[in-house]
């Protein structure tokens, strides 16, 4: 069904109308020209992603499901990062004319799997037309006590310095499925040279599935959370990992004031990644310090947590905080040390 049959308004209920608040501090929702939020005693985080054709997302390998889940699951990973919890969201679009009201409903499914994971609402939003691409921009909306908000700006001197799950993977998905794109392109353009139609095209995943979960499926680590909640652990900085290690541990440094040293042997890293490295003859350190979408948490500690840390699953510590003269330092497996940089991913370049 073309969207204009339905209208702006016709699309919009059509995919809200069977939405019903979780959370108490929904007051109202979808329906009116503001959504009613009430907080009377913790303190509101706000956070905003867009999210735009051909710069962030390809539709040649993503479908609009896993677009949906992906686009809420990056919101609700920043107010994991606050050591908050999401509550609420406003999903805003721009549509060109290709897209049907399937492919919206689509779209939300995913959206709404993600939001329904973690208990947020969906209580507003925007739609628009374009005339380039698909444009999509979501405002995810937390709480936290203000006691409990963990800030990039906290890490002192001795923190340890500690990550979750493991890194690389999502930034080799994306080349895995950059290669297979390009392989089946080239075999359209040999067909039509030779007057051929397009062949049918099976890419090469095999044995690489956890890659391309890593990329299709983002998963935002309230489990995590939740975790050192348990253990009593109150971290004193951190990210989530959106745009690679380095440049997320440069930005806590930066704002902390700090120094640090992290040690290569201590990053995690996923046997499939090391394997498609290899492959692509890429430097498996490399991507998993810059290659970003992990959407893990970056976290700093205080030294005397470090048994409860050793002890907790899908953490590891990679290193520590050190004085602010020491610089940011990589210390190789051959004990070798190379300055940090930040070499992630940048969207304004």
């Amino acid at each position: 069904m073309e969207i204009q049959k339905v209208g702006e308004f016709g699309l919009i209920d059509r995919l809200t109308k069977d939405i019903k608040p979780q959370n108490i501090s929904t007051k109202y929702g979808v329906g009116d020209d503001c959504a009613v939020l009430h907080y009377p005693e913790s303190e509101v985080l706000v956070t905003t992603d867009m999210l735009m054709e051909g710069v962030h997302f390809d539709l040649t390998y993503i479908d609009l499901q896993h677009l949906g889940y992906k686009s809420a699951m990056v919101n609700i990973s920043d107010i994991f990062a606050m050591n908050g919890t999401p509550r609420q969201m406003t999903v805003s679009m721009a549509l060109s004319k290709r897209f049907s009201v399937e492919d919206m409903e689509m779209f939300y499914g995913g959206l709404r799997m993600a939001c329904d994971k973690w208990g947020v609402d969906i209580v507003g939003g925007d739609t628009t037309s374009s005339y380039t691409g698909l444009a999509i921009s979501i405002t995810c909306i937390g709480e936290a006590l203000k006691e409990d908000i963990v800030y990039r700006n906290g890490a002192k001197e001795t923190d340890l310095i500690c990550v979750s799950g493991d890194l690389g993977a999502a930034y080799m998905g994306l080349q895995l499925l950059e290669r297979e794109k390009a392989v089946f392109y080239q075999m359209v353009d040999e067909a039509k040279k030779k007057g051929k139609p397009a062949p049918d095209f099976q890419p090469d995943f095999a044995g690489k599935e956890y890659l391309l979960q890593r990329q299709l499926k983002t998963e935002a680590r309230g489990d995590i959370i939740q975790k050192l909640h348990e253990a009593g652990i109150r971290p004193t900085a951190m990210m989530d990992i959106s745009d690679g290690l380095s440049s997320e541990l440069m930005h806590i440094c930066k704002q902390s004031h700090v120094g640090c040293r992290i040690f290569e042997k201590q990053i995690p890293i996923d046997y499939q990644t090391a394997v498609m490295a290899e492959e692509l003859n890429m430097n498996v350190t490399t991507c998993a310090l810059n290659g970003g979408e992990d959407y893990e948490l970056l976290f700093t500690v205080p030294i005397g947590d470090h048994e409860k840390i050793q002890d907790m699953d899908d953490i590891k510590m990679i290193g520590h905080i050190t004085k602010e003269s020491l610089g940011q330092i990589l210390v190789t497996r051959d004990d070798q040390e190379f300055e940090l940089k930040a070499q992630g991913w940048n969207p304004l370049t």
